[in-house]
């Protein structure tokens, strides 16, 4: 099975035609073709049902896809292990949140594949958190409390936040005092996640309730100005809303304590090259880059 055929039949999955990927790894149309129909005449099957919109995988081209992302991530990273001191080659896929992403993390991107020609980045903006394994992503950039499980994480710096309401929904249903009140609140929060607070020299969990719920921080910030309950949300997605009087801080007395941007990655393999020049890359940007100063740097 030819190297390039799959790396081929990725960028056509992952764009959703020959066309764009085609544009993406700069051939002609019929060079992407042709490598398809190779590759599923040597396996003997249909790999994508093309549409008048471009291609969708099937339930064949779906297994593939995600095997030959993974082959593809194994060969860059022993190209880079015979090659250690040589120019960055090969694909980062990153996936970045969509809510702080593009302001605080593009810059750093933009600059790594400046400072790297023969390095292509492929970034996923979404708050959504993916699978990285599944997904052939080679890292993520995740941004909160990072729950348990099996990825390595490095940790570029600290996010401060605060838990915030509009007037309106604090003149109609209180501000919260103590945890305990908490209880009796709406929560306004991407999924299932706890939140946390300092309690004299204690860090609580608090596993919050409520009916609104959406994967992205800038919707919650709307949510909450709109007066459908109470959310914790970073200072960066919060601040022009505290200036404007639409939200207040509440919950003073106990702050969340400052949570965390990472770089995570699945577990079980040395971080290649590309991963490393990234939290490097990163690190930079959280020290010096005066667009974060309201992210202190840890």
């Amino acid at each position: 099975m030819d190297i390039e055929d799959l790396a081929t039949f990725v960028e056509v999955a992952d764009s959703g035609g020959v066309s764009a990927a085609a544009r993406r790894l700069g051939v002609a149309k019929s060079v992407v073709s042709r490598r398809l129909l190779r590759l599923e005449a040597e396996l003997g099957v249909q790999l994508l049902a093309r549409t008048t919109r471009g291609a969708a995988l099937t339930e064949a081209g779906t297994t593939l896809r995600n095997h030959a992302a993974r082959v593809g991530a194994e060969i860059d990273a022993a190209r880079e292990a015979i090659l250690p001191s040589g120019e960055l080659r090969g694909r980062l896929r990153v996936s970045v949140p969509l809510s702080f992403g593009p302001n605080h993390f593009a810059p750093a991107l933009a600059e790594m594949a400046r400072r790297h020609p023969q390095l292509q980045i492929h970034s996923s903006y979404s708050d959504r958190f993916v699978d990285l394994v599944a997904e052939g992503f080679d890292c993520a950039i995740r941004v909160g409390y990072l729950q348990d499980s099996n990825l390595v994480a490095r940790r570029i710096g600290a996010i401060t936040g605060k838990l915030v309401a509009s007037p309106d929904y604090i003149a109609a249903h209180g501000a919260p005092e103590t945890l305990d009140d908490l209880a009796a609140h709406q929560a306004l929060m991407q999924g299932t996640e706890s939140w946390q607070f300092v309690d004299g020299n204690q860090i609580v969990t608090v596993h919050p309730r409520g009916r609104f719920k959406a994967d992205n921080g800038t919707a919650l910030a709307v949510a909450a100005a709109a007066g459908l309950g109470i959310a914790w949300l970073p200072d960066c997605v919060i601040h022009e809303y505290l200036e404007s009087g639409e939200l207040i801080v509440v919950m003073t007395r106990h702050p969340p304590p400052a949570a965390g941007a990472y770089v995570v990655r699945p577990a079980g393999t040395h971080p290649d090259r590309k991963v490393r020049a990234l939290i490097e890359m990163l690190l930079d940007y959280f020290a010096e880059d005066p667009r974060l100063a309201d992210v202190d740097a840890g």
